[in-house]
């Protein structure tokens, strides 16, 4: 087990593992027989989140006016985010046997029910699992008012430059915009990006699902209450989200964008598991986090169901152990903690060495 912070890349330095080991980890999957649907798991998680949701929308109802109201908003913004992992599971045909079923239900459920765009989520999130933490290919490292790189650090200026000198502090502040940014990005894409399958359709759902809820929540409540609901709903989602995607790569080595490192190393060694310290207390992260907190395993088998990560982590992690490959395991607080070092020291990159901070503040502006 490994639990480095390391920032550098792992790149010259690094020797380029073995080719075969993926083919002899899955070898050892199949025959561990993990490679089977679990659609039992999912129609009880869907239906459970079903439920949910109904019981927001009638505690909603009878509330009425009052500012509980933002206690439900809490929670529709927690069950969202779950709806959100299952449209990610979707997309990784974790869930159903064929691919256009999956792509079915990852579009009703990413347009209709989260209200962002699939297909821009599949093109940014395929990237990402082709080249996690590839400088230049990684579309989760590019700058996005955080900064994931020096280089990008050292850009920034004015407002910008002061929030990335503190981005790790700020990061979980910043987060509660991160449900507007999700929405705001996926239907820009639709807008401009040149080829996008099914874009009307896409569109029709997103603004059909936008103005229904939008105009449920202002007709049932009160102004000021609405308004403040959606903030909740919005800023508990953006935490949510980016909260369960951070911890899974942010901190970890960085990969040289022509690096030769083979499938099976470059995903174990940019990925990070979060894990607790019993059986239960995985199970219970599994739910919290979507499965991605089996994150090594989520990429080196996209297309593996939820609920059959564990039994993988396990043969994936007794054979980095026999072969000495650095396999990053954290605890919830031990993950977050490595991941705002990370980022503040990414931050404290972009000042100059030669400024004193003494003098500094007697200089003009």
């Amino acid at each position: 087990m490994s639990t480095s912070t390391s920032t550098t890349t792992i790149a010259d330095d690094a020797r380029p593992g073995d080719p075969a080991s993926f083919f002899h980890i899955k070898a050892l999957v199949k025959q561990a027989g993990l490679m089977g649907r679990r659609r039992d798991y999912y129609a009880w998680t869907a239906g459970v989140l079903v439920a949910l949701l109904g019981g927001i929308v009638t505690g909603v109802i009878l509330l009425g006016d009052s500012w509980f109201q933002l206690l439900m908003a809490a929670a529709l913004g927690i069950v969202l985010t779950q709806f959100a992992f299952l449209a990610h599971e979707a997309a990784h045909r974790q869930i159903l046997s064929s691919g256009k079923s999956n792509d079915r239900l990852g579009r009703f459920l990413a347009n209709i029910v989260v209200g962002i765009s699939y297909q821009w989520w599949m093109q940014k999130h395929n990237k990402h699992h082709a080249t996690p933490n590839t400088i230049g290919r990684d579309p989760d490292i590019e700058w996005d008012t955080i900064s994931f790189q020096p280089v990008d650090a050292q850009r920034q200026t004015g407002v910008l430059k002061w929030i990335t000198h503190r981005q790790g502090y700020l990061f979980f502040p910043l987060l509660t915009l991160e449900g507007l940014n999700l929405h705001v990005q996926s239907i820009k894409h639709l807008f401009v990006a040149q080829r996008v399958k099914r874009r009307r359709r896409e569109l029709t759902g997103i603004f059909l699902r936008l103005s229904v809820y939008v105009t449920l929540v202002f007709l049932v409540l009160p102004v000021g209450i609405a308004f403040a609901f959606l903030g909740v709903q919005l800023a508990v989602f953006g935490i949510y989200m980016g909260g369960s995607f951070a911890p899974n790569h942010k901190g970890m080595p960085m990969v040289p964008a022509n690096s030769r490192i083979d499938f099976f190393s470059r995903q174990v060694l940019t990925s990070r598991n979060v894990m607790g310290r019993t059986r239960f207390g995985n199970a219970a992260l599994s739910v919290v986090f979507g499965g991605l907190n089996y994150q090594v395993e989520h990429h080196l088998f996209p297309s593996m169901p939820r609920p059959n990560l564990h039994g993988v982590s396990e043969i994936v992690r007794s054979y980095c152990a026999e072969h000495r490959i650095p396999y990053t395991v954290a605890t919830v607080r031990e993950s977050y903690a490595q991941v705002i070092t990370y980022l503040n020291k990414v931050g404290l990159s972009a000042r100059d060495p030669f400024d004193c901070p003494m003098i500094t503040q007697f200089r003009p502006v």
